[in-house]
């Protein structure tokens, strides 16, 4: 191996974690260093990278050129802007953030190439993860506002329905105490991920999957395939294993009750699939190992309205439905210091679990 690329590979070797593509440039702006996913993205191995320059593989080499010789000239600690970057193995172009930045040596500088997609793609979940907790705050509070004077109302009621004599007058205190309880249990269920605590234990995520199988099929038993797709080499984790049944359990519940139409026909298909990712980003941060959950159906998906609310409290695609069995799943999928994400058209509709593996 090149001498120089061999003394390059021992100080950066730590960015061949990263799954976005960096670049490490000499001072006369020459490649010599380029992480693994740089060499995904190009094309080319880190070997043949070595040496060129890299605002030939830029639509526009210009804004690179004018980054580099600030960086030279000490002129700013780092630079971002968007660019458009070539690949040689394949015919369209990938934009990306670019972030130039200076390194501990004179004249040297690190580029950071984030995929735009990507970038778009963090700043979403970072938003949705602000939405998350601001919401649960916000139904916690009310929740809690609207459980005392419930209780007086019902209390009120029950007085005033000894006191009445006329029968038929007392029909109106029973629609105010069954309305009273049913709010009750709306209450109880918005307070209740803030209630149970959280109990962690060894999981094994088969027999989660295969739990809340048994449950569906138990109420679905005609018409409804529920297949299992699963990775049996992912190891055991801790984790509560009650919540995730219950996570799972929300999402597939609501997929069967979304399969309606095709569970008449008899094709409807629910389907469980596990993986381990490696060298993923979210939340904000980078996790080596994660576990990956999927749960599928062919059904007619998320209708278009709701698809960016659908993890909102009372928010629900069914007449009927309370609107918290995916707040609820969302979560305590966060309690995992996990996300939960879902991708919707006619004939698929994928929610997709990402919890991080020690």
């Amino acid at each position: 191996m090149n001498a120089k690329l061999e003394s390059a590979l021992l100080r950066f070797h730590a960015l061949d974690l990263l799954a976005t593509p960096v670049a490490v440039l000499n001072a006369q702006g020459l490649l010599i260093f380029s992480n693994a996913a740089l060499e995904d993205v190009i094309g080319q191995s880190r070997r043949s990278l070595e040496g060129l320059s890299l605002d030939d593989y830029f639509a526009d080499p210009l804004p690179l050129q004018h980054a580099l010789k600030g960086v030279r000239n000490n002129e700013f600690g780092a630079l971002r802007y968007d660019a458009v970057l070539r690949r040689t193995h394949l015919q369209d172009a990938l934009p990306v953030h670019v972030i130039v930045a200076q390194t501990d040596r004179a004249g040297e500088a690190i580029v950071e190439m984030l995929p735009i997609e990507q970038q778009t793609k963090q700043d979403r979940e970072e938003r949705l993860l602000d939405q998350a907790q601001a919401n649960k705050e916000l139904i916690r509070n009310l929740a809690h506002e609207i459980k005392n004077p419930l209780g007086g109302i019902r209390g009120a009621a029950q007085l005033l329905e000894m006191e009445i004599q006329a029968k038929e007058l007392t029909e109106y205190t029973q629609v105010i105490i069954r309305e009273a309880d049913r709010l009750q249990i709306l209450v109880d269920r918005l307070l209740a991920p803030h209630r149970r605590p959280h109990v962690v234990g060894d999981v094994n995520i088969h027999e989660v999957f295969e739990r809340v199988r048994s449950l569906i099929l138990a109420e679905f038993p005609r018409g409804l395939s529920v297949v299992r797709d699963y990775d049996t080499s992912i190891p055991e984790f801790r984790g509560d294993r009650e919540q995730l049944i219950q996570v799972v359990l929300n999402i597939a519940h609501n997929a069967a009750q979304a399969l309606a139409q095709r569970i008449v026909t008899g094709d409807a298909v629910l389907t469980l699939k596990s993986r381990s990712a490696r060298q993923v980003t979210f939340g904000k941060q980078r996790y080596r190992l994660a576990l990956e959950l999927h749960v599928m159906d062919n059904g007619p998906g998320v209708p278009d309205s709701i698809k960016d609310r659908i993890f909102l409290p009372l928010i629900s695609g069914r007449e009927g439905g309370s609107g918290l069995g995916l707040t609820l799943a969302q979560t305590f999928v966060q309690q995992h210091h996990g996300s939960i994400e879902c991708d919707s058209v006619p004939g698929l509709t994928n929610f997709k679990i990402l919890i991080p593996l020690p």
